[in-house]
């Protein structure tokens, strides 16, 4: 922001200054340029009445014509050094000055030579000698009548040398003086934006605190400038946010504690009425069909609910952030190899195979319970929402990381729901029957368990497609992932793309 508006400053500043002194020098050129003209023709009209009379005279009649006007010429140049004076006399032109006829202007000598008015026009004045420079100036032309009444053109001609000169040195006095102005306003812009962005640039640092857990922060304030508004906003800000977030997070611990508590509570009623059910569960054959299918179908729901009391126990773990890893050396294509084993017999009743592929060890630090986990609620919903179809799981690893992929082609999801999935009690379709009868978390505890591994869980998936997800953990807990062994996007869908 200084930058910005010093550099609109300067900008801004030197366009004013230029177009200023374009203005100044403008209106000066105009004024002395015609004090130069009223000058040129005042002194004149002096001189051509002096040289007038001086033809007239009773004794200049015995003198030739070319010497009076000759002799005419030099007195008048004797009287002053200001001015030139060229006569157009019988056998050729007088100049005076060493200048040349040139410096007479056409137009000029034609409205001499039909009038006996005087004319003022502006002129390039020429030297003789090459070495001088042309110089501007006034051309006054008229006629001189002798006492015959022959007319002679005579031409008084005006090099404005001082005037120039003077121009020249206003000309460096506006230039220094703008930047002496253009160096003044740039200070005074900077020291300006200094004092308005150094609080604005305090409020940003004071946010920044905030919004890092810093809610003890504030700004400090000063007099009863806008700016001492923002700082008493600020912090009035900051007292409500910090009121706020402990409001939130005396409810949170409030939640997280009745969680687990209730959870906790309901274990041993649980347990009662799961050794009640186990022991109506053993003696099935001998009740009625309709009273043995009812024995079952409480056997099957008192496990979920059992599950379910299991997940809400580990979830408030989490949350209470008692969730600690027991990290081992352990093969993760060991783990997939039992965990499909595991499922086996599931998938074969939906009629699905499962695929292993991998290029041999992928070891690294991992708690091997939670990746169980991970790999359980990954496979069993890969089931439940292959239609059938083959999954495909595959291990991978690199230098820093191990993955695994599961890979169905069932019913998928949407792309804008990839970030859904693992959302609590979450099912992109409501309406659709549980295979497994799951209890809405295991995603959401897959995710917490990846990423107490500091690693990744990543989905894709597209509807009538499958869907493919993506577990990456690093092979040292101590090091961040930078990439993964295996891409997001499953290779069979990039290599039709690419095609």
């Amino acid at each position: 922001m200084p930058l910005r508006v010093l550099f609109t400053t300067i900008a801004a500043s030197f366009l004013v200054l230029v177009l200023a002194g374009l203005l100044l020098m403008q209106q000066a050129r105009n004024s002395i340029v015609e004090t130069k003209r009223n000058a040129s023709i005042t002194e004149a009209s002096g001189i051509h009445t002096f040289m007038a009379n001086q033809l007239r005279l009773p004794e200049s009649r015995s003198i030739a014509v070319y010497e009076q006007l000759n002799s005419l010429a030099e007195q008048a140049q004797e009287q002053s050094g200001q001015y030139k004076v060229i006569i157009e006399g019988p056998a050729g032109a007088i100049l005076s000055g060493g200048i040349t006829w040139e410096s007479v202007p056409e137009s000029l000598q034609s409205r001499v030579n039909g009038s006996d008015d005087m004319f003022a026009t502006p002129t390039e004045v020429l030297f003789a000698d090459p070495t001088l420079p042309p110089e501007p100036g006034w051309a006054v032309g008229t006629n001189l009548v002798d006492s015959s009444g022959e007319r002679f053109p005579v031409y008084y001609i005006f090099p404005m040398t001082n005037e120039v000169a003077t121009l020249k040195s206003l000309q460096r006095a506006v230039i220094s003086t703008g930047l002496a102005l253009l160096g003044a306003l740039t200070a005074i812009a900077y020291l300006v934006t200094v004092q308005v962005v150094r609080p604005v640039r305090k409020a940003s640092q004071t946010a920044q605190r905030l919004a890092a857990g810093n809610l003890e922060e504030r700004m400090r304030v000063r007099g009863t400038d806008d700016i001492a508004s923002l700082a008493v906003s600020m912090n009035d800000m900051a007292e409500d946010l910090a009121e706020r977030i402990r409001e939130l997070e005396s409810l949170s611990l409030v939640q997280r504690r009745f969680v687990g508590d209730v959870s906790h509570e309901l274990r041993t009623p649980m347990t009662t009425i799961r050794m009640g059910a186990d022991v109506l569960y053993e003696a099935r054959d001998e009740f009625e069909p309709q009273s043995r299918r009812t024995v079952e179908l409480m056997s099957t729901q008192i496990d979920r609910f059992d599950s379910l009391l299991a997940d809400l126990l580990e979830i408030s773990r989490f949350d209470a952030g008692a969730a600690v890893l027991s990290l081992d050396e352990v093969d993760l294509v060991s783990l997939v190899e039992s965990e499909v084993e595991a499922q086996h017999s599931f998938a074969q009743k939906q009629g699905i195979e499962l695929r292993i592929h991998h290029d041999g060890p992928a070891t690294a630090q991992m708690d091997s319970r939670r990746i169980r986990r991970i790999l359980r609620n990954l496979l069993t919903n890969a089931i439940e929402h292959g239609e059938g179809r083959p999954i495909e799981v595959t291990v991978a690893s690199d230098a820093h990381a191990v993955a695994v992929a599961v890979r169905d082609r069932g019913v998928g999801f949407q792309a804008s729901e990839s970030g859904l999935v693992f959302g609590r009690f979450w099912r992109a379709d409501p309406s659709r029957n549980r295979v497994v009868g799951g209890t809405g978390l295991g995603l959401a505890i897959a995710l917490e368990d990846a990423r107490l591994h500091k690693g990744w869980l990543t989905a894709w998936g597209r509807p009538g497609r499958g869907a493919q997800f993506r577990l990456t953990i690093p092979r040292d807990p101590g090091h961040p992932l930078i990439s993964s062994p295996l891409p997001v996007i499953p290779t069979d869908v990039e290599s039709r793309r690419r095609t």
